[in-house]
C-alpha cells in the first residue's frame, strides 16, 4: 500500500512537469509570463479531477523546495555591485512605487472586507513587481539596454526585499487571533533586525576573501572566505555549495519564524559573482547560474505555482461575486502603479517623460514573490478568504497580460530613437 502511494505522488509529479513544458510552449508563443500558464494548468488540472484537491505530502514538500529555489535563483542574479550602484537613483521608485499600490489595494481589501488581516496581506500581494516578466517583455522589444530597464530592475528588488522584510514581520502577527501588544510587535520586529544583522555580518565579514574587522581573529573565518569553498574541486561543488547556503539561510529564517523564502532570496543576494573559480577552463559562476536558473524556473521552481493553481477551485458563484471587488482593485492598480512610479522616475531619477511612462508600465506585473505572499496567507495560514484569493489571483492576471501589451504600445508610440 505504501509502494502504491508513492507511486501515485510519481504519477502527480509526471502530470505536473507535462504541464510545465506545455505551458513554457505557451508562454512562448504568446509571450507572457509562463507563471499564468502554471497556474491555469494547476487550476485546469484539480478541477478535470487529474490532481487531487489535497497534495500528496511529496509533492507538497517538493512544491516547497521549488519556491525555495526560485527565490534564491531570483537573489543570485542579481549583481551586488550593480544593485548597490543603482540603488541611489532608484529609491524614489521604489518607494512610491511600492507605497500607492500598497495603500491602494489595502483600502480597496478593507473596504470590501473590513478585515484588517486580509487587507494587509492583499497590500502586501500588490506590492512586489514581477522582474522576471518585465525583463522579458522588455528584451522582446529591444529595449533591456533602455535606462528605464536599469531603473525597474533596481527598483523591483528593492521592493522585493522591502516586501520580505514585511512579510517576516506582519504575518506572524495576521496568523495570530489578534495583531498583540506592543511587547509581541516589538519583538517580532527585533527577530527581523536580528535576521538582517547576520545576514550583513556574513555578506560583509565571513565571506569575502580577505577578512576584515573582527573576523581577522577567529580561527578558520580568518583563512578561509567563499571562494575557497567555491573553488573546491575546481569549482565542480559549487552549484551543491551555494544550495546548501540557500537552504542553510532558508532554516534560520524559518527558525526566526519567518518564511524560508526570506532568507533564501538574501542568501542568494549576498553571494558575489568574483566568489567563484573563473579561468579559461573553468567559469563555475556561469555553471551554477544556469543550473540554478534550469532547477528553479524549469522543473523544480514550477511545481510551486502550479500546487499553487490547484487551490482554485472552479466555483462560478464564487467568480461571479468577486467581479467588482476585482474590477475595483485590477483598475486602480493600472492607473496607480503606472502614475506613481512614472512621476517617481520623472523627478527622483532623473529620466525624461517617455522612458518615466516606461517605468510605470513595466512595474505593473505580479508574479513569484506575489504568489508566495498569496501561498502564505491563503494556503499555509488560512488569512485570506477564498473571495480575497480569487480575488488576487484575477487581477494578478490582468496585471501581468497589462505588461507586454503596454510595452509594446510605449515602442510603437515611441519608436527606437528613445531606446538609448
Amino acid at each position: 500500500m505504501e509502494t502504491s502511494e508513492h507511486l501515485i505522488a510519481l504519477e502527480h509529479l509526471a502530470l505536473i512537469w507535462g504541464a510545465v513544458f506545455v505551458a513554457a510552449v505557451l508562454a512562448k508563443k504568446t509571450r507572457l509570463t509562463p507563471v499564468l500558464f502554471f497556474l491555469f494548468l494547476g487550476f485546469l488540472m484539480v478541477n478535470l479531477g487529474w490532481l487531487p484537491t489535497e497534495p500528496h505530502p511529496f509533492i507538497r514538500a517538493f512544491a516547497e523546495l521549488g519556491i525555495i529555489v526560485i527565490m534564491f535563483a531570483l537573489g543570485f542574479e542579481e549583481s551586488t555591485a550593480n544593485f548597490l550602484d543603482s540603488a541611489k537613483r532608484s529609491w524614489g521608485i521604489a518607494l512610491f512605487g511600492a507605497l500607492a499600490p500598497f495603500l491602494w489595494a489595502f483600502g480597496v481589501a478593507e473596504y470590501f472586507w473590513d478585515d484588517t488581516r486580509v487587507a494587509l496581506m492583499v497590500g502586501l500581494a500588490m506590492t512586489a513587481t514581477a522582474v522576471s516578466l518585465t525583463m522579458v517583455s522588455l528584451r522582446s522589444e529591444g529595449l533591456q539596454g533602455s535606462p528605464a530597464a536599469t531603473r525597474i530592475m533596481t527598483s523591483a528588488v528593492l521592493d522585493d526585499i522591502g516586501a520580505l522584510a514585511l512579510v517576516a514581520i506582519i504575518v506572524p502577527l495576521a496568523a495570530g487571533e489578534n495583531l498583540g501588544g506592543i511587547g509581541q510587535i516589538g519583538w517580532i520586529i527585533a527577530k527581523v533586525v536580528l535576521f538582517f544583522v547576520v545576514v550583513w555580518f556574513v555578506a560583509a565579514w565571513v565571506l569575502p576573501h580577505k577578512p576584515t574587522g573582527l573576523v581577522k581573529r577567529i580561527p578558520l573565518l580568518n583563512r578561509f572566505g567563499a571562494r575557497h569553498l567555491l573553488a573546491f574541486g575546481e569549482g565542480e561543488y559549487a552549484t551543491l555549495t551555494v544550495l546548501i547556503l540557500a537552504l542553510a539561510a532558508g532554516l534560520l529564517s524559518h527558525f526566526m519564524g519567518f518564511h524560508p523564502a526570506v532568507g533564501a532570496y538574501m542568501a542568494g543576494l549576498i553571494l558575489r559573482e568574483e566568489y567563484f573559480e573563473r579561468n579559461a577552463e573553468t567559469d563555475s559562476f556561469a555553471d551554477t547560474l544556469r543550473i540554478l536558473n534550469s532547477a528553479a524556473f524549469s522543473w523544480i521552481g514550477p511545481v510551486f505555482f502550479v500546487q499553487l493553481g490547484t487551490q482554485l477551485l472552479l466555483d462560478w458563484d464564487v467568480v461571479r461575486s468577486v467581479i467588482p471587488q476585482t474590477l475595483t482593485l485590477l483598475l486602480g492598480l493600472l492607473v496607480v502603479q503606472t502614475t506613481s512610479a512614472g512621476l517617481a522616475a520623472r523627478y527622483t531619477s532623473g529620466l525624461d517623460g517617455p522612458h518615466s511612462l516606461l517605468v510605470g508600465l513595466g512595474m505593473l506585473g505580479r508574479a513569484e514573490l506575489a504568489f508566495v505572499v498569496m501561498d502564505i496567507a491563503y494556503v499555509q495560514h488560512e488569512i485570506l478568504t477564498t473571495e480575497a484569493f480569487y480575488t488576487l489571483m484575477l487581477t494578478a492576471l490582468g496585471l501581468n497580460i497589462a505588461v507586454p501589451v503596454s510595452i509594446s504600445m510605449w515602442k510603437r508610440r515611441f519608436g527606437t530613437s528613445r531606446e538609448s
